[in-house]
């Protein structure tokens, strides 16, 4: 089965429960068992409702340094494509305003945009900052550079750190439509927060939400022992 999943294309639905128990004439239990430790291995996805799709080969991402998705794929050789979906001047409502540590009504740029990696959707990522720091961003300008590399260079900003918050999420149906994959699939809810390192440090310079495939990325986080354990 392996071999039969492997010449399928990435994210093509595979046959369901019934109809591999009547081609192998085995148990409900044996396919089941078969399914779940294909699933184990990263050959397939599950989606509740959906059925069983053959996954993509999984992007590792380290939580060790901030970084720039741009930067990231041409690390692990893959074209990486930015697609503006939205891009607006709006006044922060209290959630907005509480992520960025602002008063709420002050005016925030929202930049919504599909990132892809050789052409596959990857992630769908909305992006606030406030405009009081960025009051001269275009979407022409935007659109020139990636935005680590305009906050760095046109705004003179130095990263301090940044936080990123996770949790698993079923992708809902606006998301499927960019995302190319189908509603319910597994994905990553992320929040990240972005401290600048000048005048301006312990403020947060960028609030973004991120809405990742599950079928794609994996995170490998590096721990240290500090407490001789």
């Amino acid at each position: 089965m392996i071999e039969q999943i492997q010449n399928l294309e990435i994210g093509s639905q595979i046959d369901s429960e019934r109809d591999i128990c009547e081609k192998y004439d085995v148990s409900r239990t044996t396919t089941r068992q078969a399914l779940d430790e294909l699933e184990k291995n990263e050959y397939i996805i599950k989606v509740h409702g959906k059925g069983n799709f053959v996954a993509n080969k999984y992007v590792e991402q380290r939580m060790v340094e901030i970084y720039s998705f741009t930067q990231e794929m041409k690390r692990i050789g893959k074209v990486p494509k930015s697609v503006f979906v939205d891009y607006k001047l709006e006044r922060a409502n209290d959630k907005i305003a509480a992520k960025l540590q602002i008063n709420q009504g002050e005016d925030v740029f929202c930049i919504k945009r599909l990132r892809l990696g050789d052409g596959i959707p990857m992630m769908l990522e909305t992006t606030f900052l406030p405009y009081s720091r960025f009051n001269n961003l275009t979407l022409e300008v935007l659109k020139t550079s990636p935005l680590y590399d305009l906050m760095r260079k046109e705004y003179n900003i130095n990263f301090a750190s940044a936080e990123q918050l996770f949790r698993p999420i079923a992708i809902n149906q606006m998301e499927s439509k960019l995302l190319k994959v189908p509603t319910g699939m597994p994905g990553l809810k992320i929040e990240r927060f972005t401290y600048a390192n000048d005048n301006f440090k312990n403020k947060i310079v960028e609030y973004s939400l991120v809405i990742a495939r599950g079928d794609i990325f994996k995170y490998r986080i590096s721990l240290e022992n500090k407490s001789n354990i």
